[in-house]
């Protein structure tokens, strides 16, 4: 069961990057933890932090999903993911986590049933330890606050943080039996578009679920992504680069920034440069910087799927824990590497 792989993939990419997630300064960010091999506990300040510019003020005093994190909206270097410990995940892969959770135990995927658990929960005081909140969670509360029925509350979003939940999904759907391409890319723009209505991200969906699903046919990374993802760049421009060190491909030749489709380019060249080395590629991503959390969530599935992920991942990994006491993912699923 790949996908499952792909999953786990996920998961462990966003916990690795999370310390240092957002830093545009590389200098700064080498100067503060130097190279990630692993999980690292975050710390402030945070240089390249934008919360001392945000401010979010919900027109309801019923809804609230800041909670006790509010005191520190318009703080300058507070970190984003200051209260997490090393190897937990940030708040969208919790969210992909209670989605696998939820698909599995519905014993289907459907619509307005997720959108009342993802409400429950972005309201519930300590459920989430995360300080900052994407600007898609905060607009889907905000229309919900000024009344509008909650599958009419997603904004046009191009950020790559809106496929963060696809492998999760990917990979309830595989535990159920539901594993056609067709189907599952059906399923996925459904739950993409309930918070991210914008082409490019639906388009960029798209590719990576059918990587996904030709990487569990047997296809190579690399072909897989030539194939189903040839418009984001050419054979030329992936021969040149990787020569390159990362970050003069990521950081220069390619934004290390949010923004899709540019960065699912991003995603998908650490994916085809470390096709075989699902560790490479994962420390690479989360060493470039910029939004490594969420390109993490296309690179470690990608090579989740490929590779496994070895038992050294898996034990420092928070929510494996409530993965296997939950019954729901069996370590038997997770191919380790050799």
């Amino acid at each position: 069961m790949l996908l499952q792989n792909a999953f786990i993939g996920s998961l462990v990419a966003d916990a690795v990057s999370m310390p240092v997630h957002w830093y545009y300064d590389t200098v700064a960010m080498d100067s503060d933890y130097g190279c990630i091999t692993g999980y690292v506990k975050p710390r402030n300040p945070h240089p390249d932090s934008i919360l001392w510019r945000s401010s979010f003020n919900l027109p309801s005093s019923r809804i609230n999903i800041l909670h006790h994190h509010a005191e520190f909206w318009g703080r300058r270097n507070v970190h984003y993911h200051q209260f997490l410990e090393a190897g937990e995940n940030t708040l969208n892969l919790k969210l992909a986590i209670e989605l696998y959770h939820h698909v599995i135990s519905e014993g289907s995927y459907n619509v307005d049933t997720w959108l009342s658990r993802y409400i429950d929960l972005m309201q519930s005081p300590g459920w989430n330890n995360d300080t900052y909140i994407e600007e898609y969670h905060r607009e889907f509360f905000m229309n919900l606050a000024r009344g509008r029925k909650p599958r009419d509350c997603g904004i046009n979003d191009h950020h790559i943080g809106g496929l963060s939940h696809v492998p999760a999904l990917m990979a309830a759907l595989e535990v159920l039996g539901i594993d056609d391409k067709a189907t599952l890319k059906e399923h996925v723009m459904s739950h993409v578009s309930l918070t991210h209505r914008n082409r490019h991200t639906a388009s960029c969906a798209v590719s990576l679920v059918n990587i996904l699903c030709a990487v569990k046919t047997g296809c190579q990374v690399q072909e897989s992504i030539l194939e189903f993802a040839d418009k984001h760049f050419c054979t030329g421009n992936l021969r040149e680069w990787s020569s390159l060190p990362d970050r003069s491909v990521v950081g220069s030749r390619l934004t290390p920034a949010c923004y899709l489709p540019h960065s699912l380019t991003a995603s998908l060249y650490l994916a085809w440069q470390y096709s075989s080395d699902f560790s490479g590629g994962i420390l690479a991503n989360a060493n470039v910087g910029g939004d490594n959390c969420h390109r993490g969530v296309v690179v470690g599935s990608i090579l989740g799927a490929a590779n496994g992920v070895s038992s050294e991942w898996l034990q420092g990994l928070h929510s494996m824990k409530q993965l296997e006491r939950d019954d729901v993912s069996s370590p038997y699923r997770i191919k380790e590497i050799k």
